[in-house]
């Protein structure tokens, strides 16, 4: 590609202004109908001018260059800004279509560098090139030729219709819900309601109010259950309709999307490791995601995911593909032992305890009733119960070169870090484990969230272990006898 200055495709002209106006609409819809008659009708063509000008603006005002030592970006009119990105530090391209970009062959670049350098980005954003150019430059900035050109693809991963049935159990329905209810709560304030427009919801809501409490408190379980199901099910089929997962020359290739598409290209030789997660709903539904961890890319990114919720076993077959080496995704890890078995149980009841000793001293001195400190005796054989799930969920293994551990209830992780990946090591105690000749290893490097943690490991056998994962590196600190 030649070092001149280019603009954006053309046809974003088609896009941003619409993009601007979907952004204002909230603020349209209140001036029109707070301002009343014709003047709110004026002033609501005026903020759509505006809206519209703004897409146009960004076109006029944005031009990008690719050289072969940078990715140069200039933007804006009175305040003009340059984005400047080393192309040694690219990490990975992202390509993103909305339906009306699909529409119209295009899509929005996404040049990611695993750094918040430039005003708080990680990287820079070309909005929108066309579908083919977009494809270009990505394979030309990861120094990559395409699947197409090689025909070398190994499909790691397809979405199959029947893992929609786990979206259920992501919950992510409940963020939708909220985003609803405060948008419509928001509408009805803007645009001044009146109640009395409602008599039949109004007449409906004072029925079910004169109910039981109890049919009341069913009805709306039920309602909330159903609701949270549906909306995490259609959100499930937006995120990850036409999922694929395959393994190119050095490369994995992750496409997913219905509404919205989304092309994701990791390198396999920033690629450091791999974790399953497995949420407790998502647990008991024998449900599991899998992310990878790679360099350039922070904590959970949405980037790496390598596999949205799907069966326990595809996960742990789609982590040991990727890693070239099967075992380390479900093999038997080595136990933390007795007594980190018994800080779980010590843990879960001075909690019980704590909170039960309130209540009671609540009821003795202030008079409040006996039930709530008779409810939190529930706590007892419940913290039991997560304690003996914590501890099961504890381990760790030294295989092949990865280092892997396992911890978490609530969510209940399954780490596997290559130790070339690793570039340092936290021994931590806190005065418990002390006495308990107890320490959490703590894993460092440049890769995913950055550090991975080994919880209650005995003090000899996490000593042994980080020696081992990396020969040599501790023997400065060490005390042979």
């Amino acid at each position: 590609m030649s070092e001149d200055w280019h603009r954006l495709s053309a046809r974003m002209l088609a896009v941003h202004p619409v993009q601007e106006v979907v952004r204002l609409l909230p603020v349209l819809i209140g001036v029109l109908f707070i301002g009343r008659g014709s003047q709110g009708q004026i002033w609501s063509l005026v903020g759509l001018g505006l809206a519209i000008a703004a897409g146009l603006l960004r076109w006029f005002t944005t031009t990008y260059q690719i050289t072969a030592e940078h990715v140069r970006v200039r933007r804006g009119l009175l305040s003009r800004k340059e984005l400047s990105v080393p192309r040694d530090r690219i990490r990975t391209v992202d390509l993103t279509s909305r339906p009306l970009q699909r529409i119209l062959g295009l899509s929005r670049v996404v040049i990611g560098t695993g750094r918040g350098d430039w005003q708080g980005a990680m990287g820079v954003t070309l909005d929108s090139l066309a579908t083919a150019d977009a494809a270009r430059l990505r394979e030309e900035l990861l120094h990559r030729r395409t699947e197409q050109s090689t025909g070398l693809v190994d499909v790691l991963a397809e979405l199959q219709l029947s893992w929609v049935r786990f979206g259920p159990f992501t919950l992510s329905g409940i963020a939708a819900i909220g985003v609803v209810a405060g948008s419509l709560a928001n509408l009805f304030n803007e645009v001044q309601i009146d109640e009395d427009d409602f008599g039949v919801l109004q007449s409906f809501l004072g029925q079910v109010a004169s109910a039981p409490v109890w049919v009341i408190v069913a009805g709306l379980v039920v309602l909330t259950a159903v609701l949270v199901s549906v909306l995490s099910v259609i959100a499930y089929v937006l995120a990850f309709w036409n999922f694929r997962l395959a393994r190119g020359e050095g490369t994995l290739r992750v496409t997913r999307g219905l509404l919205t598409t989304r092309q994701t290209t990791i390198e396999l030789r920033r690629l450091r490791g791999a974790e399953i997660s497995e949420p407790l709903l998502l647990r008991a539904a024998r449900g599991a995601r899998c992310s990878a961890i790679t360099t350039g890319l922070r904590g959970e990114h949405s980037s790496s995911v390598l596999l949205p919720p799907a069966p326990r076993a595809v996960a742990h077959r789609v982590a040991g593909d990727v890693l070239e080496d099967p075992a380390v995704a479900s093999a038997e890890l080595v136990r933390h032992g007795p007594r980190a078995h018994l800080r779980r149980y010590t843990r879960a009841f001075l909690f019980a305890a704590a909170v039960t000793g309130l209540f009671v001293l609540l009821w003795w001195l202030a008079d409040w009733p006996a039930w709530p400190w008779q409810v939190a005796l529930v706590l007892f054989p419940a913290g039991a119960l997560l304690a003996e799930d914590r501890y099961r969920n504890l381990g760790h293994a030294l295989m092949g070169g990865k280092l892997v551990f396992r911890q978490g209830s609530l969510v209940r992780r399954r780490q596997v870090l290559s130790t070339e990946g690793v570039i340092g090591w936290v021994f931590h105690r806190s005065f418990f484990q002390r006495r308990a000749g107890l320490i959490s290893l703590t894993a460092t490097t440049a890769a995913g969230r950055q550090h991975y943690t080994g919880v209650d490991i005995p003090a000899a056998e996490a000593i042994a272990l980080a020696d081992a994962a990396e020969p040599g590196l501790l023997e400065p600190f060490l005390i042979r006898r």
